[in-house]
């Protein structure tokens, strides 16, 4: 039961399971209800017919109720005794009483058309006295025209026991006696239809589920078929450490394709980090190879040749190793996630400061700063240092006869641009000049063009900050970097 297809195989069996139970159920009640309805409807006619005889003043002993069998017939007075009974009643139950048994007593008097005089003629001249005693002699015949109450029970009936429903109709003869005519119907038809029905339900329930399950171990089946493909070439993928390889994408548009799109996005962002990283140890050996090997040549030689020993250059290959170190090492926390410091600096003051230091500049740096300062930004102030000082440090390099750096608010956030006069950037380069350990000028010596992680910590240091660093358009010549970071308010 851990396999995916099992889950849902047994999942939709129980919910259809339970779905086709509660149905089923609905059904049997509904037809229960809709054949005793019927069966109540086919008592209440046949103790319809009954009463009408009462109120005709038909004797007890002549009372036609049909066939016995379908429809029993007990009659009852207003105490509950027992008056009349259809034949070969032996006996009931529902009706409220169960007795079968008539009591003795004198029929009810025929009703007549009117009343007539001893001669036979019609007594038109009575006065109002007579009229009143003849009418209460005579009584009132009706049949209650109520709804008739209804209940269940059993009658035998020539020595054979069945279930009835039973309707009850008041009546009244022509004595002005109240009686209650309990008529039956039988429930064998409704017993035996619910019956059938539930027998062909539990017959065709595990028929059904069986189907369900199969279809559902099916369907499941070859809907994770991709999923499988996916899994066994990224278990492929593992075990070889080939990062160029991709798993299989089905052509749906499911989320199983979307899964296989993304697997793929996911190995190709891994081998492009995974080849970045392996280009970033080679180059970084490589870059710090060439100031240990020249450092080494220099002390060998002073330690053979005290008088040949170049500490000049002893001395500039270690501060150049000992930035290349601590840029590599900046670069490997980036890399790590390190956040940023949440401190609060003001980014003009931070250009007056760094501008201030560099008094070895080939060309001097002209610094535009607004008054008022309002330039507050949040954070690191050592790594924005580095990155306003990696800046100056390439318009340094390239720059024929002047670099400028300017401050300003744009766009919610404070903007520092820098600015110098050299031959500028390509347009299809200004991307690329920002990956590490590149340099556009080849020619270059490693002592004059640098390591060529300048700029790439400069935007990995921006983007920690929530901010940006791109080449923008500096006209016909020059180059013009621009950081953005966003406001500290």
């Amino acid at each position: 039961m851990r396999s995916v297809r099992a889950r849902a195989a047994l999942g939709a069996t129980v919910v259809v399971a339970l779905a086709l139970a509660v149905a089923g159920l609905a059904v049997l009640l509904v037809l229960r209800a809709n054949l005793t309805d019927q069966a109540g409807l086919q008592a209440e006619v046949a103790a319809r017919e009954v009463a009408g005889q009462l109120a005709l003043g038909t004797p007890y002993d002549e009372l036609k109720t049909g066939d016995e069998d379908d429809h029993p017939v007990q009659v009852t007075d207003e105490d509950g005794r027992v008056v009349a009974v259809s034949k070969d009643l032996d006996a009931i139950s529902g009706t409220g009483t169960d007795r079968v048994t008539p009591v003795p007593q004198p029929s009810p008097a025929p009703s007549v058309p009117g009343d007539t005089d001893r001669h036979g003629g019609e007594d038109r001249d009575d006065d109002e006295d007579d009229d009143g005693a003849a009418g209460a002699g005579t009584g009132r015949q009706e049949v209650s025209t109520d709804d008739p109450d209804f209940s269940s029970g059993t009658a035998t009936v020539d020595g054979e026991r069945a279930d009835y429903r039973f309707a009850s109709v008041e009546v009244t003869d022509s004595a002005g006696q109240t009686l209650t005519v309990h008529a039956g119907a039988p429930l064998a038809a409704e017993q035996r239809a619910v019956g059938s029905v539930r027998g062909a339900m539990l017959t065709g329930l595990p028929v059904v589920l069986l189907v369900v399950a199969g279809v559902t171990w099916l369907v499941t089946r070859r809907a994770l078929r991709p999923v499988e493909g996916i899994r066994r070439e990224m278990a492929a993928i593992t075990a070889s450490e080939d990062l160029s390889r991709r798993v299989p994408e089905p052509g749906s548009r499911d989320e199983i394709a979307r899964l296989a799109r993304t697997t793929n996005e996911t190995l190709t962002a891994l081998e492009t980090s995974v080849e970045r990283q392996r280009r970033f140890v080679a180059d970084a050996s490589h870059e710090l190879r060439s100031p240990i090997a020249s450092l080494r040549t220099q002390l060998e030689v002073g330690a053979a040749h005290p008088e040949l020993l170049d500490v000049p250059g002893a001395v500039a290959d270690t501060v150049r190793l000992q930035a290349l170190a601590a840029d590599l090492l900046l670069l490997a926390r980036l890399d790590a996630g390190e956040r940023p410091a949440a401190a609060r600096l003001d980014l003009g003051a931070l250009v007056h400061e760094e501008v201030s230091q560099r008094t070895g500049d080939r060309i001097p740096v002209a610094v535009s700063v607004p008054e008022g300062g309002g330039f507050e930004v949040t954070g690191s102030r050592g790594q924005l240092a580095r990155v306003i000082g990696n800046l100056l440090d390439n318009a340094e390099r390239h720059a024929r006869d002047s670099v400028a750096v300017a401050v300003r608010r744009e766009g919610g956030g404070v903007a520092v641009r820098v600015a110098d006069d050299g031959d500028g950037v390509p347009e299809a380069e200004r991307e690329r000049i920002f990956e590490r350990f590149v340099r556009l000028d080849d020619a270059r010596t490693r002592d004059e063009g640098g390591a060529g992680l300048g700029l790439a910590l400069a935007r990995d240091v921006a983007e920690r900050h929530g901010g940006r660093l791109a080449v923008v358009d500096a006209g016909e010549r020059g180059a013009r970097f621009e950081l953005w970071l966003p406001d500290a308010r």
